[in-house]
């Protein structure tokens, strides 16, 4: 019984000879599509990765631009939230008090989220509160669950979408749909390049110079960087407005759906309390009929392990209120509960332990993506990784420079993959990865219509040379 014989009874010689001439058909296909992608793609992820490079570095330049907002001289006692939520509703007399953020360390100051006139529908107004004195700080605009206050909420907004709205979002999908093709075709292409020593791989080649020098440098930076640069291409992808409903319909049928603390009331309307965004509520922010108050809500909630870094929704129409954890450094603090507002009696709880496990890695991907899951780990290393991206285009397109030919002149640049790479490719490969693209192509939809795209104008550029040819 021969228990080290390969599979199907071929030698290791036989098998890495197969192997390598599935490589050697598969690699001029790859080839070209890392080219053509890197080539038209790459203006959208140098866009992307800029304005990501940007945003990873707004959480601490938000600390110096608001720190009178955000910080005050600690003092010797708190005082109660409802004295700071009255404070700002003093000063903001138009508003509606929707939620309030209590500060979560020592000479930190209390958010007051309100609804109010002249403030985006998607965004709430904060009111900073001196904890200590209930001096108001000053009122910023306030956007989504991490608190994002205009210079972050501005750059956000350029990377999503570029200010341009539903159509600027389509120029972050395809860079989020194209990227992750990139990154792995053109880690296949780096570990397919044969090489004396295995260094080479790892670090940029000593010695080498011109063109050879910059493969060297372009391929050994992707390769450190490949890991990072297909998550952010996968987390991208799942709030992006296509390939995100897509990804969202998926992940409900497997039962990985975000669950939602329920704050309704036995006597009210059933509706939800709070929204993604954490400023959301009752429409009109008040409840009609007993009020134990904020302050004894927060303390009933404090009696169920809710601690910490906290969001309290006030109670609306038949809502009760809602007091949320929002530490999302390792480990995650996200356990809410909602708290009836006649009695002090938890109506509803919700651990983040109990979230199905598809939920959890999605607010962990999601976190990551955004830089808030680890904090200023999380942001440098968004950074490192934008940088990288910035570095590697520019070395593709340099590459691309220097493949001109030796007498070209003005902006021409080097020559294209030759056409008829896929014939190449053997008919069993062929066809399972024609089908496995197709698919692709459906669910990721700017993906797969701007590669049509791009198969379109290549054979009509292949017509038109073979008719002046």
């Amino acid at each position: 019984m021969a228990i080290d014989a390969p599979a199907h009874g071929r030698t290791e010689t036989e098998q890495e000879t197969a192997t390598g001439s599935v490589w050697s058909a598969l690699r001029p296909l790859v080839l070209r599509i890392h080219f053509y992608a890197g080539l038209l793609i790459a203006p959208l992820l140098l866009v992307a990765a800029t304005s990501g490079l940007l945003y990873a570095l707004s959480f601490q330049a938000e600390k110096i631009v608001y720190r009178h907002e955000l910080t005050v001289p600690a003092g010797e006692r708190t005082l109660p939230l409802s004295e700071q939520i009255e404070a700002a509703r003093k000063a903001r007399p138009d508003g509606t008090v929707t939620a309030v953020w209590p500060g979560s360390e020592e000479g930190a100051t209390t958010r007051v989220l309100m609804n109010a006139p002249g403030v985006d529908e998607d965004k709430s107004l904060a009111v900073f509160v001196d904890p200590y004195t209930a001096e108001i700080r000053g009122e910023l605009p306030s956007y989504g669950s991490s608190g994002a206050l205009p210079l972050r909420s501005w750059l956000d907004s350029l990377h999503r979408d570029l200010h341009l709205g539903d159509l600027g979002r389509h120029y972050s999908e395809l860079a989020a749909g194209w990227l992750w093709v990139v990154a792995l075709g053109g880690l296949l292409l780096w570990l397919g390049r044969r090489r004396t020593a295995r260094r080479a791989l790892f670090v940029p080649e000593r010695g080498a110079k011109g063109r050879r020098r910059t493969l060297s440098w372009h391929g050994a930076v992707g390769l450190w960087a490949v890991t990072g640069l297909v998550l952010l291409s996968a987390t991208g992808l799942t709030w992006s407005r296509y390939a995100g409903e897509n990804i969202g319909a998926v992940q409900d049928q497997l039962g990985g759906a975000t669950p939602t603390v329920s704050a309704a009331l036995a006597s009210g309307p059933a509706e939800a309390a709070g929204d993604h965004e954490g400023h959301g509520g009752s429409a009109g922010g008040a409840h009609h009929g007993t009020d134990i108050g904020v302050d004894r809500a927060l303390e009933a909630a404090r009696g169920q392990g809710i601690g910490g870094r906290l969001s309290i929704t006030l109670p609306g129409e038949g809502t009760g209120y809602v007091i949320r954890e929002t530490d999302t450094t390792f480990p995650v603090h996200l356990d809410s509960v909602a708290v009836d507002p006649a009695d002090g009696r938890i109506v509803d709880e919700l651990r983040f332990a109990d979230y199905p496990v598809l939920a959890q890695l999605t607010r962990f991907g999601i976190d990551a993506h955004t830089g808030v899951f680890l904090g200023l780990a999380n942001q440098l290393a968004l950074a490192a990784l934008a940088l990288a991206l910035i570095v590697l285009i520019l070395w593709g397109y340099r590459m691309w420079w220097l493949r001109r030919p030796a007498k070209a002149r003005g902006l021409r640049g080097g020559r294209p993959v030759p056409r008829g790479t896929w014939r190449r490719v053997p008919l069993p490969v062929l066809l399972p990865l024609a089908a496995v693209t197709a698919l692709i192509g459906w669910f990721v939809p700017l993906l797969g219509l701007s590669l049509l795209a791009f198969l379109v104008v290549d054979l009509a550029l292949g017509a038109v040379g073979r008719a002046r040819a």
